[in-house]
C-alpha cells in the first residue's frame, strides 16, 4: 500500500489544496516530510540551527509557490528533497566562502562539499528504499556491522543479509545515477547548482 508520501494522487490533491492557499494542507505536508527536510538539511549542514531555518524557509517557498511542483516529475518528496539539497549546499558554499575569506583557495574547500552533498544524497536515496533493504543498508553499511552481525540482529540468514545488501546497492547506485543526471538536466552543473530551486528534480521516494 503507498503511504501518502509516494502516492501521486495525493501529491496532486494536496498541491492543488496549497494552490487554494489551504493552510491545512501546508500542516498535513510539513507533519509529514519536515523530519525528511530537516534531516537532509542537518546532514549537508552538520548545523541543527541552521537546519530548522531552512526547514522553514523550504516549507515557506512550497506555500509561497506551490505551482512550481510538477507532478509529472516525481513525488512531492522527490521534489522537496531537491530543493532542501540545493538550498542546503548553497549555503554551506556560502559558509565556506566567509571562513576563508576573499583570497581563500576554494579547491579543498569545494571537495569537502561536494562529499557533504554526495552522502547526503545517497542517505536520501537510500531512506526512499522498501524497508528490509533500507534496513540492512543502514545496518551493515552505515553502522558498519559485518554479515553474521547483521543477520543476528535483523533475524534473518547471513546469505539473506547478503542478498539484501546486494540488491539494495544496485538499487541505490541506479537511483543515484538517474537522480543525477535529471538533476544534471543536461547543463553539467552539480546538484544545488541550477538556476531554479529544485530543477530537475526526479523520482526518488517511489518504489
Amino acid at each position: 500500500m503507498a503511504t501518502p508520501e509516494r502516492n501521486p494522487r495525493w501529491d496532486e490533491q494536496l498541491q492543488r489544496r496549497l494552490a487554494r492557499g489551504e493552510e491545512t494542507a501546508l500542516g498535513e505536508l510539513y507533519d509529514r516530510l519536515a523530519p525528511m527536510v530537516h534531516g537532509l538539511a542537518g546532514r549537508i549542514l552538520a548545523d541543527q540551527a541552521a537546519a530548522g531555518q531552512l526547514t522553514r524557509e523550504v516549507f515557506a517557498h512550497v506555500w509561497e509557490h506551490p505551482e512550481e511542483f510538477d507532478p509529472s516529475r516525481g513525488t512531492l518528496r522527490s521534489w522537496l528533497g531537491a530543493l532542501t539539497h540545493h538550498r542546503a549546499v548553497a549555503r554551506l558554499r556560502a559558509r565556506r566562502a566567509a571562513e576563508r575569506g576573499p583570497d581563500g583557495d576554494g579547491g579543498p574547500a569545494e571537495a569537502e562539499i561536494r562529499a557533504v552533498a554526495t552522502a547526503a544524497r545517497m542517505r536520501f536515496v537510500a531512506d526512499s528504499l522498501p524497508g528490509p533493504l533500507r534496513e540492512t543498508i543502514a545496518v551493515t553499511y552505515y553502522d558498519g556491522r559485518t554479515y553474521p552481525e547483521t543477520a543476528r540482529l535483523l533475524g534473518i540468514s547471513e546469505q539473506a543479509a547478503k542478498q539484501r545488501m546486494r540488491l539494495g546497492l544496485e538499487l541505490l547506485a541506479t537511483e543515484l545515477a538517474d537522480e543525477r543526471a535529471r538533476q544534471d538536466d543536461g547543463t553539467g552543473n552539480d546538484p544545488g547548482d541550477g538556476d531554479r530551486d529544485g530543477a530537475g528534480y526526479g523520482r526518488s521516494g517511489e518504489t
